[in-house]
């Protein structure tokens, strides 16, 4: 019995020593940061472009005369126009710059449910910036005044049709929800799910 009882004993103790062992060398529990933190954090590593897109299009101009207040020099003004003839064709490049600004992220955007967290992107944003330096001019008689009408029609139009673009807007957003979702799953939360509207909490 003697010897039985050393032996549990030994036992005893080898088992304790290994929960000892285990509860000081277990990793710590994740401690979430607070909202806050973490808005902080998505506006830090956020970008406002998510896409760039090169684009390039051939553009025509032919600008109208301008009326004024006084009959007999609008007559000049339509007979100038009509004997100059006022026109232009180029080729124009542009960069696209599709993201979400997120200086206006806030809390309103973001919901906490234990280890899940729900995100609102804020609207998607179209820039578009000319490369008036690699413009091709085709044939134009244009003067500065009108030259830089052209260019303006043609951003705006590049920013029309970025904007109506389904599958940049996607690549867009699928690229942003990649980069988030890297960042709150290194923050330590396991679910990250991206919503039009946050879910409407309920007591518990």
């Amino acid at each position: 019995m003697a010897h039985l009882s050393r032996v549990l004993t030994v036992i005893l103790g080898a088992a304790l020593g290994a929960l000892g062992a285990w509860l000081l060398l277990r990793p710590p529990p994740t401690l979430l940061p607070d909202t806050p933190a973490v808005v902080q954090q998505m506006r830090d590593v956020a970008r406002l472009e998510t896409l760039d897109v090169a684009l390039y299009k051939k553009v025509a101009f032919t600008p109208e005369p301008q009326a004024t207040d006084v009959l007999w020099k609008d007559v000049l003004i339509w007979a100038r126009h009509a004997i100059e003839n006022p026109h232009g064709r180029a080729i124009v490049f542009a960069d696209a710059h599709l993201g979400f600004d997120f200086q206006r992220f806030d809390a309103s955007h973001l919901q906490v449910a234990g280890t899940r967290v729900y995100v609102v992107l804020p609207p998607l944003e179209v820039k578009v910036e000319l490369r008036p330096g690699e413009t091709e001019v085709i044939d134009s008689n244009l003067d500065s005044a009108q030259t830089a009408q052209l260019l303006e029609k043609a951003r705006l139009a590049f920013e029309q049709e970025v904007r109506a673009d389904s599958r940049l807007r996607k690549r867009a957003r699928d690229s942003a929800e990649r980069s988030l979702r890297g960042l709150l799953l290194t923050l330590g939360y396991r679910e990250v799910l991206f919503v039009d509207t946050l879910p409407t909490a309920t007591a518990g």
